[in-house]
């Protein structure tokens, strides 16, 4: 019996024009934070259509310095969803705030905006919704909820906090650049839209993340945007490039900052994937998703998801299937199956709060029954741009016989 060809889950999506780009800096003489990067903050606000964009090392460390930029500290709140990555909750715990996990909504993957206003007290600092899958939040709803609970919030004085009159909003949009909602781009929906430019995103930089900045906070972007650079190379006052230049050795440190700048390397990476991200990659991506329905849309046994609704146009960062009815016994007997025909899948999120880290800190799942029902039963399908329609349709064929 010939072997079966592997159909792995989430490969880069890796041309020659990312080859030549990361040479071309290679040979510069100059490889770490410089034009290159700076060139790609521009291309990434100009994409999203926000005032400003500040690209790091990872989404994690964007969403860590956005919460250090407003101060937000022991003794604070910060509200999130337990679908997701360990990384979203992570940094609250990084600067001494309490993560306060609400669950999604009934038959979604999204962050429930009432539960959102339900949990806001005294010491809410923020909210930081996730973007599932290519999906944003219901940004709308979550701002309608923050501004009805507005008589709570105490911002600390002396911070940045008393730019809003209510906890900011911090998009954990890892998954979602290209997405789109009433008009606007995934970027510029949220007070602070971080991305994640992992090699398993739809644009990849291998390691990296930008933090882009909403149109609402405009003036204070430069200052913003200088603080998070400190942040990121230790509170230096000039970056490397600056600091070799004839004549430029003296620098101050201005603050005790962290390690986790951008390098021109991933940056030139970045730009040229930016390049063909809505000719090449974006594209690819939806004809799989558009494929995937033709071939499951009639499976009664599975619920699929939508590319668009409504006003919201998806990424198509994932496929997540919901096999009806199922426990996890049977979603991870159907995964084991797929792979024994060579098809990896994925599960999208095993939730924070299921995991000894957090159970530890005493959550539970049973508190986020919503959460579990989807959990229990999602099977991430392969969907990348590089991603043959013939097997495509092996995935869809193998998944219908292993139901």
């Amino acid at each position: 019996m010939p072997e079966l060809k592997p159909i792995p889950f989430s490969p880069p999506d890796i041309t020659q024009a990312e080859i030549d780009a990361v040479a071309e800096v290679m040979r510069s003489g100059w490889i770490t934070t410089g034009p290159r990067v700076m060139e790609f903050e521009k291309k990434i606000a100009e994409y999203c259509g926000t005032p400003g964009a500040v690209c790091l090392s990872s989404a994690t460390a964007g969403l860590e310095l956005v919460l250090r930029l407003l101060d937000i500290g022991p003794g604070d709140e910060v509200i999130t969803t337990p679908c997701t990555y360990a990384a979203t909750a992570n940094v609250i715990l990084h600067v001494g705030a309490r993560p306060v996990f609400v669950d999604v909504g009934r038959g979604s993957f999204l962050i429930d905006p009432d539960a959102v206003a339900a949990a806001v007290t005294k010491r809410t600092k923020a909210v930081i919704p996730v973007d599932f899958g290519g999906w944003p939040a219901d940004y709308r709803s979550i701002a309608l909820a923050l501004d009805s609970r507005r008589k709570k919030y105490r911002p600390r004085k002396n911070s940045l906090q008393c730019l809003f009159d209510r906890p900011a909003v911090i998009a954990d949009a890892a998954h979602s650049i290209g997405a789109r909602c009433g008009g606007g781009m995934s970027g510029s929906l949220a007070d602070f839209s971080v991305f994640s430019f992992h090699a398993v995103k739809n644009l990849t930089t291998a390691e990296g993340g930008a933090v882009t900045f909403g149109g609402g906070i405009g003036p204070h972007v430069p200052e913003m945007s200088r603080q998070l650079k400190l942040f990121s190379l230790h509170g230096q006052s000039k970056d490397a490039l600056a600091k070799q230049r004839a004549g430029g050795w003296r620098y101050s440190i201005e603050l005790p900052g962290y390690k986790c700048n951008m390098t021109d390397i991933q940056a030139a990476m970045g730009l040229a994937q930016l390049e063909r991200y809505e000719r090449e990659i974006l594209p690819a991506r939806r004809e799989i998703f558009t494929l995937y329905r033709s071939l499951l849309g009639e499976d009664t046994r599975l619920s699929l998801p939508l590319a668009n609704k409504g006003e919201i146009e998806s990424s198509c960062h994932l496929y997540p299937v919901i096999v009806k009815g199922a426990d996890e016994q049977r979603r991870d007997a159907v995964i084991e199956r797929m792979a024994a025909q060579g098809i990896a899948c994925n599960v999208h999120f095993i939730p924070v709060v299921m995991h000894p880290a957090y159970t530890r800190l005493g959550y539970r799942m049973d508190d986020y029954p919503r959460c579990y029902e989807m959990f229990r039963a999602e099977i991430s399908l392969p969907v990348y741009s590089r991603l043959l329609r013939e097997d495509a349709r092996r995935v869809a064929e193998t998944l219908r016989g292993c139901l």
